[in-house]
């Protein structure tokens, strides 16, 4: 009976890690695809945020970058 009863709490422990395993798995998976999905979403709003901070024409600026597309910064100034 006892080695009936061992082989039993074995096969038992087995399904046990097995479960534990593909519950694993997936909360690796659905953790990769979040952080996917967020990283793409920072991108979008840096992007938003910085075409918000541009400079028109007559703006102050340091460098070309500061200023809106097809200006550029001359003595600090967007034109």
């Amino acid at each position: 009976m006892k080695g009936q009863l061992s082989a039993e709490m074995l096969i038992l422990i087995a399904v046990i890690i097995a479960v534990v395993a593909i519950a694993a798995t997936r909360l690796i998976s659905t953790a990769q695809k979040s952080s996917d999905t967020v990283g793409n979403q920072s991108d979008v709003m840096l992007e938003t945020a910085e075409a918000a901070m541009k400079s028109p024409a007559g703006g102050p600026c340091t460098i070309t970058d500061n200023c809106d597309t097809g200006l550029t910064c001359i003595n600090k100034v967007c034109n």
